[in-house]
C-alpha cells in the first residue's frame, strides 16, 4: 500500500471504558509508516457512524513507525466501547509499505481506499474490498471489573471458515453470546486466535501462518488475563500433510505438540480444554488413514486426562447414520461447519467448565 487507508471491521466481546490497539509488523520486509489511526463505530459496510470516530495516538503521538518485527501498543483511549458490537479501526498509510503482516482470512469484508488520509471520513472511499485484517493484531479493552480471557485457539474451523461472511456466526461469537446473556455465569472476554489453514506440528504456506508452537506465544500468552483456553486444532495436520506427501501428520506428533501446548499453558496458571476433531470424511483432503489418525487424537483428548476438560465437538456435529462424516445440515463442503453447525458447536459447551 502507498498512500492509502486500511478500514478494518472487528467485533468486540466485553464491553469497557477505554481501549488500546496493538499493531504489528512481525512478517513485514521493511519498517512501515502509520500516519494516523481511529476507532469509530460501524454503521454499515465501510460507513461509520457520525461522531463516533476517535483519534488513536501512540505516545502523545498521531503517528509511528514500526520497525521490522515490530508490535506497538497505542496509548489508552477513553471512549465508551459497547459490547458484541463492530468497530471500525481506520490506518492510513501514507509511504509505500512494503510486505503487509495481516490475517488473510477473516470472514468479514474489510477495506482499502483510493489515495489519501479517510481515517475520518464516514463515508468511505472504496478501492477494493478485502478479506484481511493487515497490521491490526488485538485491541484491548479497558475494564474495571475483575474480567478475565477465554482465548479460542485453532484453525479454520475457529477462524470461521463457511460461515456468513461479516456476519459474526463464528463459534466463538456464538459462544460469547451465550456467556453474556447469562446471568448465572461471570463475563469474558473471548479472543479467537484462529487461523484458516493452521496447524499444531508443521506448515507449508505463509498464508496459513506459523505452526501453533511458534505462534503461542505472541498469539495467546502475550494477550492480557489469560484464564482459559479452548484448543481445537490438528485436522490440518492430517489432512493437508496427506495432499502434500500422501500419508497424514501421525497422531503421536499431533499429542506431542498438545502436551507442549498443556505445558506452556499450566506454567501461566490458564486452564486448558481440549475439543475434540470434527468429521471430514468427503473433505478434499479425506483419506481413511486420516481418519485413523483423528479417531487416535481424540481418543487421546477424551481419555488422557492431560487437559482441564474436555469439548465433544466431534459428537455435536457428526451424522449418527455416519459418524465419519458431518450432519448434512451443518455443512456446505464436509469440513467446515456452516452457521447453525457452528451455532449448534457454542451451544453445546458446559459451561460450568468456566464458573
Amino acid at each position: 500500500m502507498n498512500d492509502q487507508t486500511l478500514r478494518l471491521i472487528v467485533h468486540t466481546s466485553v464491553g469497557g471504558s477505554a481501549l488500546r490497539l496493538r499493531l504489528a509488523n512481525y512478517h513485514g520486509d521493511q519498517a512501515i509508516t502509520v500516519g494516523a489511526v481511529s476507532v469509530a463505530l460501524q454503521d454499515n459496510e465501510s460507513a461509520i457512524r457520525s461522531n463516533s470516530a476517535i483519534e488513536v495516538t501512540f505516545n502523545g503521538e498521531d503517528s509511528i513507525s514500526l520497525s521490522k518485527g515490530a508490535l506497538v501498543f497505542s496509548d489508552p483511549i477513553a471512549t465508551d466501547i459497547p459490547e458484541l458490537t463492530n468497530l471500525a479501526v481506520s490506518i492510513y498509510l501514507p509511504e509505500q509499505t512494503g510486505f503487509l503482516t495481516a490475517h488473510a482470512l477473516s470472514n468479514q469484508t474489510n477495506y482499502v481506499s483510493d489515495q489519501g488520509n479517510h481515517t475520518d471520513s464516514i463515508s468511505f472511499p472504496v478501492e477494493v474490498e478485502t478479506p484481511a485484517w493487515s497490521l491490526l493484531t488485538a485491541i484491548d479493552v479497558i475494564n474495571n471489573d475483575s474480567i478475565t480471557t477465554i482465548a479460542t485457539v485453532g484453525d479454520s474451523i475457529t477462524d470461521g471458515w463457511g460461515s456468513t461472511d461479516s456476519g459474526n456466526q463464528r463459534w466463538p461469537n456464538h459462544f460469547a453470546r451465550r456467556i453474556f446473556q447469562d446471568d448465572s455465569i461471570s463475563k469474558y472476554a473471548v479472543v479467537n486466535a484462529g487461523i484458516s489453514g493452521n496447524r499444531v506440528t508443521t506448515e507449508s504456506s505463509p498464508q496459513f501462518g506459523q505452526n501453533l508452537q511458534a505462534r503461542f506465544e505472541r498469539d495467546v500468552l502475550a494477550l492480557n488475563k489469560v484464564s482459559h483456553m479452548v484448543l481445537l486444532e490438528g485436522i490440518n495436520d492430517i489432512g493437508m500433510a496427506t495432499m502434500e506427501t500422501g500419508s497424514p501428520i501421525s497422531a503421536d506428533k499431533i499429542i506431542s505438540g498438545y502436551r507442549n501446548i498443556i505445558a506452556r499453558t499450566h506454567a501461566r496458571g490458564i486452564k486448558i480444554f481440549a475439543a475434540t476433531l470434527t468429521p471430514f470424511q468427503d473433505a478434499v483432503y479425506y483419506s481413511e488413514e486420516g481418519e485413523v489418525q483423528r479417531q487416535a487424537v481424540n481418543n487421546f483428548i477424551r481419555t488422557s486426562g492431560e487437559f482441564d476438560g474436555v469439548i465433544d465437538f466431534d459428537a455435536v456435529v457428526r451424522d449418527p447414520d455416519n459418524p465419519k462424516h458431518i450432519l448434512p445440515e451443518f455443512t456446505e463442503d464436509n469440513l467446515h461447519p456452516n452457521d447453525a453447525g457452528y451455532k449448534a458447536m457454542a451451544d453445546s459447551i458446559d459451561l460450568d467448565l468456566f464458573r
